[in-house]
């Protein structure tokens, strides 16, 4: 907050442009430090999912306050477990990639406040879930502990018949 988010939000005050909406800072840790790798207006897909599920419906509270100018008199409610989200995407991502492969046993996860699929590159086509993107499913559990959000993230991959996709298995590692 000292060192990016606030610095920025002050130079903007300076040039004299309100800036009223999401601005997400998107953000590397490295050795301790903190360094802006972006800065998106609009919540990013990932990213925003595994927030929203520990902040919840009160989303939409905030996100009106915010358009009629009042964000400064509401608060902030946030779950006081643990969430994380798993991208699946099509193999060959981030290179060529085929578009089209049916992702199966997706109507078997639970779809709860605490364990939720999120689409980012699917089409509903014939009765059947098709992966038209790189990114594709983001998976995102919620746990008492970190351990136990990644467990049951990963057991929701699992889940998930769609041999043309594949999905990173160390995410957590460094927090765990």
């Amino acid at each position: 907050m000292e060192e990016i988010v606030l610095p920025t939000i002050r130079e903007m005050a300076r040039r004299g442009t309100p800036y009223q909406g999401v601005l997400y800072a998107g953000l590397m840790i490295d050795k301790g430090r903190a360094r802006l790798v972006e800065y998106n207006a609009r919540f990013g897909d990932p990213e925003c999912q595994v927030l929203m599920m520990r902040l919840g419906a009160q989303a939409l509270d905030l996100l009106l306050a915010c358009a009629e100018g009042r964000l400064d008199q509401a608060q902030v409610h946030w779950a006081e477990d643990h969430a994380l989200t798993v991208v699946m995407a099509s193999k060959g991502y981030p290179g060529a990639y085929a578009k089209g492969s049916v992702i199966g046993g997706l109507d078997a996860l639970p779809e709860t406040s605490s364990q939720m699929v999120f689409h980012a590159g699917t089409t509903a086509k014939d009765g059947t879930v098709t992966a038209t993107g790189g990114r594709v499913l983001n998976v995102t559990a919620r746990g008492a502990t970190l351990a136990e959000a990644q467990a049951k993230a990963y057991a929701m991959v699992d889940a998930i018949d769609w041999p043309e996709g594949f999905c990173r298995r160390d995410i957590g590692w460094r927090a765990l």
